[in-house]
Formats: C-alpha cells, sequence, structure tokens
C-alpha cells in the first residue's frame, strides 16, 4: 500500500491541492492504461493461443490433444482476466456499502418486503462462504430477523458477480439475467419460509449473546478515490492467491472433458433425455467446493457437450450455494434442524430452477 494511500483522511485533505494535483492525473492515466491494456489483451487472447497452440506447437485444431491443450491456455488467461476487472471493480463499488450499513438498511423492515432487500443486497456484496459465520452472527445480533439473514445468506454466495459476468461472456444476456432471476427469487422465498417455519431455538444461544463492536471512525475521516482504487488492488491480488488453485483445477478438469470425454458420457448421466438430470446435478454438486471462476469453465464445457442449461446451471448454484465447507461452517451457529431445513429448501428452490430452465431454452 502506498503511502498516500494509509495517511490519515485529515492530512490527505489538508494538502496543498497543487502538490496533489499530478498524483490525482497520475492515478488516472494508470488506471486508464490499466483498462487499455486490459481491453487489448483479452482481445488478442484468442488469436494468440491459436497461433500458439496451432500454428507454433503444431497440433491438430481437430484433435483431443489440441482442442484440450487450446482450451486451458485460452480459458485460464480469458478468466483470469475477467476476475481482475470483476474484483476490481466490485470492491470499489462494494467499499461504498459497509457491513454496518447493510445491517442498517434491513433493519425495522417488514419481513417479505425485508426478504427481497435482503437478497438484493447479498448481490452487491458478496461474501465468500468463509464468512458466512461472522455475516451471520453480525446480522442477527444487529437485531436482523432470522429469515431475512438467511435471505442475504443464501444470495450472496449463489448470485456471484464473476458468475454473472462469466455467464454473460459465455451464453449471452438472457442466460445470465435468468440465473439473477433465479437466484433472487430462491434467496427471497427460502428466507421467508425458514423464517415462518423455524423458531430462534433453532440457532446456537451464543449467536444472541453477541455484542457487536463497531470500528472507531473519526468524525469527517472518509476513503478517497486513490484509496478504493489501492484497496481494489489488493483485493484483486488477496483473491487470485486465494482462487488460483481450484481455478487451475476446475479449468483443468474442464480441459480434460473438452477434449477426452466423449459427449455420450454426459448424456447418459444428466443429459436432456434424463428426467432426473437436475437432481443428480445437485447431488454431486453439494459435496464439491469451488468458487463461481473455478467452476464455470466445467459447466461451459457440459454444456457444449450436450447437458441441458438448467442441469448445468443447477450443478453450479447448488456448488457454490451449498458447498459441504460452507454447511460445515454454518453447522457453528445453526442446530441440526435450521441446517436440514436450510439444504432442503434452498436445494428445492435449485432443483425447481434447473427444471424450469431445461423447460424454456
Amino acid at each position: 500500500m502506498s503511502g498516500d494511500a494509509v495517511r490519515p483522511a485529515a492530512e490527505r485533505e489538508a494538502a496543498p491541492i497543487g502538490a496533489g494535483g499530478h498524483g490525482r492525473l497520475w492515478h488516472s492515466a494508470a488506471l486508464i492504461a490499466a483498462a487499455v491494456g486490459w481491453l487489448a489483451l483479452y482481445r488478442v487472447n484468442g488469436p494468440w493461443w491459436d497461433l500458439v497452440v496451432y500454428r507454433w506447437l503444431n497440433l491438430d485444431e481437430t484433435s483431443r490433444l489440441g482442442s484440450g491443450v487450446h482450451f486451458f491456455l485460452y480459458d485460464s488467461v480469458k478468466i483470469v482476466l475477467l476476475l481482475v476487472g470483476i474484483i476490481f471493480v466490485v470492491t470499489v463499488a462494494r467499499s461504498y456499502l459497509s457491513l454496518e450499513r447493510t445491517r442498517a438498511l434491513l433493519g425495522g423492515r417488514r419481513e417479505g418486503i425485508a426478504n427481497v432487500a435482503a437478497a438484493g443486497l447479498g448481490v452487491a456484496t458478496p461474501f465468500c462462504s468463509c464468512s458466512a459465520v461472522p455475516a451471520f452472527i453480525g446480522f442477527v445480533a444487529a437485531g436482523v430477523p432470522l429469515g431475512v439473514t438467511l435471505s442475504f445468506l443464501i444470495a450472496s454466495p449463489m448470485i456471484n458477480e464473476v458468475a454473472v459476468v462469466l455467464l454473460y461472456g459465455m451464453f449471452g444476456f438472457k442466460i445470465a439475467a435468468l440465473y439473477i432471476g433465479s437466484g433472487l427469487v430462491i434467496a427471497t422465498v427460502a428466507g421467508f419460509v425458514l423464517g415462518r417455519v423455524c423458531p430462534t431455538s433453532w440457532v446456537e444461544p451464543f449467536v444472541y449473546q453477541t455484542t457487536l463492536r463497531g470500528a472507531a471512525v473519526a468524525p469527517g475521516q472518509r476513503l478517497s478515490f486513490d484509496d478504493r482504487v489501492v484497496m481494489g488492488r489488493e483485493e484483486v491480488v488477496t483473491i487470485l492467491r486465494r482462487v488460483w488453485p481450484y481455478l487451475l483445477a476446475g479449468i483443468g478438469l474442464g480441459a480434460v472433458i473438452h477434449g477426452w470425454v466423449p459427449a455420450d458420457f454426459f448424456a447418459r448421466v444428466a443429459g436432456p433425455d434424463n428426467p432426473l438430470a437436475p437432481l443428480v446435478a445437485v447431488v454431486i454438486g453439494v459435496p464439491l467446493y469451488s468458487n463461481a471462476a473455478g467452476v464455470l469453465p466445467l459447466v461451459e464445457v457440459l454444456h457444449a457437450k450436450g447437458v441441458a442449461m438448467g442441469t448445468v446451471l443447477a450443478f453450479m448454484m447448488s456448488v457454490v450455494a451449498l458447498s459441504l465447507p460452507e454447511l460445515i461452517l454454518l453447522r457453528r451457529v445453526l442446530k441440526l434442524q435450521l441446517l436440514a431445513a436450510f439444504v432442503g429448501v434452498v436445494a428445492a428452490g435449485i432443483l425447481a430452477t434447473g427444471y424450469l430452465f431445461n423447460a424454456i431454452l
């Protein structure tokens, strides 16, 4: 982090305009140059790997080895570029909406309306499964109703900003919009139902005994845009360090399937002729753990191999919203009755989405 970024806000604001003007111009120019470079890399990614794999390495484009190697190299760069851009933009945007402000927006609203608001905020403030427990404790301890908190908890990992952008890039606006809409409906309805049928006694008692401690912020202190840019850059590095093994594993598996596994294998297990295909996808997806960036290359390959869109989306949503590690973490704050109800209601919503997408697409 640069020295200017860590200076107190009062000192930054007190600096002479001329002294900071050149710095702001340099930062703006660097940001524009980075955006132009990102776009250039994204545009040349496909032609570059066509040249490397099919011309320089002389691999046959129609062979399993050639298509698999090209898929791995091309998708690795494409998804890393998308992740860098998405994480940076979302982090900067999310810096304007803190967790405390999110809790304040949800408190005091009627159920139903609050569930819709919570699901929408879950999209705007996405938390990964590793933050599920502290987010849950913070919301409940702040007085947000249980069902509303669960709507947020479901929407946050399920409607992932990375998944939205990658789905748009892979399949177009219609699929991305249906994914967002179905995820919001699942989170809203599931949270409302769980809030009505599950008593608060199904939450571990220590959650309600937790005292929130807000960070002391000096009056008038606020982040400058340069601070937010630094936060975005640091978040990109942090997240890429955390997800790159899953990312490469997912792309590698996708490349193997793309180049080596016959299409009729997936058509037989979860193809359009199998009425239980979405159920099979959910059962397979829940024990797995990945993020959207890791699972989406596999989604793309499965769809290319003939697996219906609803089935592959049900698989993806089950991996990111009902992963086994997240359920283990949630067991720290939810008793088994509520955890089982949570899994059942969310799984039912994902299954309904899978069958609906298969019917209309």
